[in-house]
């Protein structure tokens, strides 16, 4: 088999990693890719948003499979362009996609579905916004409607923050057109984690279950980001826990898609809050989540490669996959300012230092500049994953490697899994 991988991320090249396990594929491709993916598998320099290159990219080539990593091209339909084709693609369709696409649409499938949720209103005024928010009582979660790369949802501690945040959103479009509209609804307390699922609609496989860390600094402080580090599986979380939140949350909401004729396949994800009342959807993303994936995949037996085909083709037939009992630890590497402006082109060293074969290290935001240096290029540069028998094995080991790499200015998270098992410690 010939695969396409699209995307250039830290989750991409986690997919990518994993793909060339399977002894089902003989070349993988990616556009555009980066530093680290090009050191096992072809890139190729078209952009994420060049859907007719990628086509004919794909037609030419012979490819047999087109896996998407990002969120944009399924919100631009770029399944349904590679389907009329009639090439084979792993991903939901554009009307699908709209679960991240718009928080707006999202919620209000949630409330049809009658899944739990935070009670949430929409809202396209200042004046509007800013009267719900004088009635009711602080923190505030603000969305924007549409595509933010993950830092769309601000958490207002105060009325007069919620009123400025609203403002940025709407007035000064501090989110682009994804800003037009705005979700605000209550803040929900209790732990976190994300659940990660593959369906062609019908059949739905739970991956394992995985927690990130979205505040940039330590004790979660500052702005939220796509990201700072991840673990699997969740210790608070059990098997029946799982298929529980699968069937309260996830499935009623892509039946709800099918009676308006819209068919979900490809992987859904969940991202959760475990209140005192059980689990409410926080939000739905319609790819694998980033850094989730590249603590999940690494703990995966089963080969990816067959169920991506499978749901490509419309009829999952795989009912079960199998998984490493340790756990997976994941840190991201970020440039300084990030989740703001940061700059570029800093040189990566020290990647030749890691020597531990339970690590592995997924390149974000590299590339080669033209002496041939491996540089940064974006605001999370590297995921360094590591796998341990326990929470505490997994924690040290990846902290000693991410020591090791030396890049001007960048900082990463040292809380990454701590606080669950310290708690496990204490019992």
């Amino acid at each position: 088999m010939k695969v396409l991988v699209i995307g250039s991320g830290g989750r991409e090249h986690a997919l990518v990693w994993k793909i060339k396990q399977s002894p089902l594929v003989e070349k993988i491709y990616v556009a555009p890719g980066n530093a680290g993916i090009s050191q096992i598998a072809e890139c190729v320099n078209i952009n994420i948003d060049q859907y007719d290159r990628m086509i004919q990219f794909a037609e030419s080539n012979h490819i047999d499979l087109t896996v998407v990593g990002p969120e944009k091209p399924l919100a631009d339909g770029i399944v349904n362009r590679f389907r009329a084709k009639k090439l084979k693609i792993f991903g939901p369709v554009q009307e699908a996609a709209q679960l991240e696409g718009s928080k707006v649409f999202s919620k209000r499938i949630m409330a049809e579905a009658h899944v739990p949720t935070a009670v949430f209103e929409v809202f396209n005024s200042v004046d509007q916004a800013e009267k719900f928010i004088c009635k009711k009582n602080p923190p505030f979660v603000i969305k924007a409607d549409g595509l933010a790369a993950g830092k769309g949802v601000v958490i207002s501690e105060t009325r007069e923050d919620a009123n400025k945040t609203v403002r940025n959103i709407i007035q000064d479009r501090m989110f682009g057109e994804s800003g037009k509209q705005i979700v605000i609804e209550e803040f929900l307390r209790g732990d976190e984690l994300s659940v990660l699922l593959l369906t062609d609609g019908e059949t739905i496989i739970p991956l394992a279950s995985s927690q990130d860390h979205k505040r940039a600094y330590d004790n979660d402080e500052g702005p939220n980001t796509g990201g700072m580090g991840a673990y699997s599986p969740c210790s608070f979380v059990t098997d029946k826990d799982l298929k529980s939140i699968v069937e309260k949350t996830a499935r009623p909401t892509i039946e709800t898609l099918k009676r308006k004729g819209i068919i979900y396949q490809g992987l859904l994800y969940v991202g959760i809050m475990m209140t005192a009342n059980g689990p409410y959807v926080l939000e739905y993303n319609v790819r694998f989540g980033d850094p989730e994936t590249e603590a999940v995949l690494p703990r995966m037996k089963s080969d990816i490669v067959p169920v991506m085909v499978e749901i490509a083709e419309g009829k999952l037939k795989t009912k079960k996959l199998e998984w490493d009992s340790r756990v997976c630890m994941t840190v991201v590497l970020a440039s300084e300012g990030y989740p703001g402006d940061y700059p570029k082109d800093r040189e990566v060293k020290g990647l030749s230092e890691i020597k531990d074969d339970q690590v592995s290290v997924f390149h974000a935001g590299t590339s080669f500049n033209p002496a041939g240096q491996m540089v940064t290029s974006g605001g999370r540069i590297l995921a360094v994953s590591s796998l341990g028998i326990d929470h505490q094995e997994a924690y040290d080991r990846v902290y000693r490697s991410i020591s090791k790499i030396k890049i001007e200015g960048a900082f990463y998270r040292k809380d990454i899994g701590k606080r669950v098992f310290e708690k496990t410690k204490a019992r």
